[in-house]
């Protein structure tokens, strides 16, 4: 298993990370993708990728886009010139028009940055989105790049918002410890529509843990809830799903 989007730099880790990391292991988790959400977050899950053999990505959420550099290209420069190992992605960037922490036009700019500072250097990104998929189709139809490459993290919107994002784009949908949910029939029928050679696990963690942890501060060892989950959606065989779903994350990711 791989989980392409957790935050295990989270201060909600710091008494115990070690144990969570290991619980990880023992559970047969791989690797764990360290999503930034902020220039100092990021920072915090470079450090902890370079301290345990991870992975990260580098990133200004649409809810911090309202504190970000006035230069994203040289602000993210300088952090990576300092760093000891590389991103895998930009991300987490997109738009939130649920709790609206940033105005909307600032998140559309910030998002807008971001998939300049992609384009410019051939990498993959890391989407987040909600309640907002009109403007966010329309930001990317307007940026769009031969390779652009991606994944929409914690997808929980409709079976044709599922294909739009596939088909169109190519992107792959993390899917996480919301497929569990009993009031999730929405995207289950997205999940199946679009089939597990689309999708990629994530946990989210500490957020969002799976059926019967929900609740819970969500860990990587939870994981095994929400594979088990998907195989009875997409009735596939649990070895074929984790091959699948680990080879998308490899190689968008290059992990």
């Amino acid at each position: 298993m791989i989980d392409t989007h957790a935050h295990l730099h989270d201060p909600q880790f710091d008494d115990d990370r070690d144990d969570v990391l290991r619980r990880a292991r023992d559970s047969g988790v791989e690797t764990i993708v360290m999503v930034g959400c902020d220039l100092d977050d990021s920072e915090r899950a470079m450090l902890l990728a370079d301290q345990a053999g991870l992975a990260w990505t580098l990133g200004i959420h649409p809810h911090e886009a309202k504190d970000a550099p006035a230069n994203v290209t040289e602000s993210f420069d300088a952090l990576l010139a300092r760093a000891p190992v590389q991103p895998r992605a930009i991300g987490e960037i997109g738009l939130d028009f649920h709790y609206d922490h940033s105005p909307r036009d600032v998140q559309v700019k910030v998002m807008e940055a971001q998939l300049a500072y992609a384009r410019a250097r051939d990498m993959p990104l890391v989407f987040h989105q909600r309640e907002a998929f009109p403007i966010f189709v329309e930001t990317l139809r307007k940026h769009k790049f031969d390779g652009m490459r991606g994944i929409v993290h914690c997808f929980s919107g409709t079976a044709a918002e599922a294909r739009t994002l596939t088909n169109e784009f190519g992107f792959l949908l993390g899917i996480g410890g919301v497929v569990t949910f009993k009031n999730s029939d929405r995207l289950r029928e997205a999940v199946r529509a679009v089939g597990v050679e689309h999708i990629v696990l994530e946990t989210d963690c500490p957020y969002l843990a799976p059926q019967p942890k929900r609740g819970e501060r969500n860990e990587p060892s939870f994981m095994t809830y929400t594979v088990d989950r998907l195989c009875e959606v997409l009735v596939y065989d649990r070895i074929e799903l984790l091959g699948i779903t680990s080879r998308n994350a490899r190689e968008l990711l290059a992990l």
